[in-house]
């Protein structure tokens, strides 16, 4: 019917199914932006194992968006409950008459419930989507970084992400054929069931390296070697990052292939593995963070001290203070990237993120539209660094100097 639509949620992203009519005034009634989608029934019928279950949905429309804040706040009043498939949520919503507002329908069951094997299934796919849309998010994020770096960090990096080449070719060669069969057969997995042990040694690598550049930040000497070390960590953290984010993406693009070939396996599975892989990439976050933590405990101190002597040091302690900025630029934009919410919970480090956050909104619409779109952004980012640094100035402890301080 065209006034009454499906809504399946696993917290992360929102699926919206009925008539292409209804979904579009459903999406238009939330301020759902069509561009940032998925359309279901060109991925059902793309041939993946998941999506050839998906039979039910295929003959309805349907579209995939990533939940914000603000978008799952506002589906809370279609009273989405809890279904028997862990971590989804299902409602229907639909019109009375020439009411414009959509309404909860309290006893609606459409296909998608009544079919478990469907809503699982269905699950997975959408765990898929979220995988496959952050992919796109961090390609373009490596474009951009990559363009910024000069020659000799970039040939550091290089030489770092090239004992990831073999698992990215192999990866590739496996989403080729996925594409081509409709399904993750033992012989495709096989060819990238190792991978993760690579991309853990080189998660580890990058790890190891921030935390010696944390190490380096020492505000407890004179200012000028405070200067100088805060000036070769800025050159340096986002080389790693950039590893951390390659890393992160590379785990994705396994875990999709891991759905289909456990789908393809063992489907019984499907949703402890869907759960399993969710629950990896939440702790794959929170190590991120508590491993960045103390850079921006360090940066705060460095900023601290600089602010003390800025009298004394007319010329260092404002370079501290610069490089303190651009370090927590490019911790919080990455933070904001992977969506990790960081634990060293200053008020001001909260702050720090609500400025990126407003460059790397960009950066999530540019994900859904391909890498060409990114390396534009990446020449606005250039563009806006000083507008979005004169917002980070400020941000950390010390970092404005009242008169009173000045006395």
């Amino acid at each position: 019917m065209d006034n009454e639509v499906e809504l399946v949620s696993d917290g992360d992203g929102l699926a919206i199914i009925g008539s292409p009519t209804a979904v579009e005034r459903f999406m238009d009634s939330l301020n759902l932006p069509a561009a940032d989608s998925v359309n279901l029934p060109a991925v059902l019928t793309a041939g993946s194992a998941i999506a050839q279950t998906a039979a039910g949905v295929a003959d309805k429309s349907g579209r995939w968006v990533k939940l914000t804040a603000k978008s799952a706040k506002d589906i809370q009043q279609y009273g989405l409950t809890p279904t028997k498939t862990p971590g989804i949520s299902y409602a229907m919503a639909g019109k009375s008459g020439s009411i414009d507002k959509w309404l909860q329908i309290q006893h609606g069951i459409g296909p998608m419930l009544t079919s478990p094997v469907l809503l699982a299934n269905s699950a997975a796919l959408m765990s898929q989507f979220a995988m496959q849309q952050k992919m796109n998010e961090i390609t373009d994020y490596l474009a951009i970084i990559d363009a910024k770096l000069d020659q000799v960090i970039r040939s550091q990096t290089n030489q770092v992400l090239a004992r990831l080449d073999g698992v990215d070719l192999a990866i590739r060669e496996a989403m080729r054929v996925r594409e081509s069969v409709g399904r993750v057969s033992e012989v495709t997995w096989s060819k990238v069931q190792s991978s993760a042990q690579s991309i853990h040694e080189t998660e580890g690598y990058a790890l190891r390296q921030l935390n010696d550049l944390v190490e380096q930040v020492d505000a407890s000497g004179t200012i000028a070697t405070l200067a100088d070390s805060t000036k070769k960590v800025e050159a340096e953290v986002e080389k790693w990052l950039l590893v951390l984010a390659r890393c992160f993406e590379l785990h994705d693009a396994v875990g999709v292939l891991e759905l289909d070939r456990v789908l393809d396996a063992s489907p019984d599975e499907l949703d402890r593995h869907r759960l399993g892989l969710h629950s990896a990439r939440q702790d794959r976050r929170e190590l991120f963070a508590e491993r960045l933590d103390p850079l921006f405990v360090q940066m705060s101190e460095a900023v601290r001290v600089a602010n003390a002597k800025v009298l004394l040091n007319p010329i260092q302690s404002p370079s501290v203070i610069s490089s303190s900025n651009v370090i927590a630029e490019q911790v919080i934009s990455f933070l904001d990237l992977l969506e990790i919410e960081s634990s060293s919970a200053s008020a001001e480090a909260r702050q720090w993120k609500e400025a990126a956050s407003e460059h790397w909104d960009k950066a999530r619409v540019v994900g859904s539209q391909g890498i060409t779109q990114a390396k534009k952004l990446g020449g606005d980012a250039r563009e806006g660094a000083a507008a979005l640094k004169g917002k980070l100035s400020g941000r950390i402890p010390g970092r404005k100097r009242s008169t009173q301080d000045d006395e």
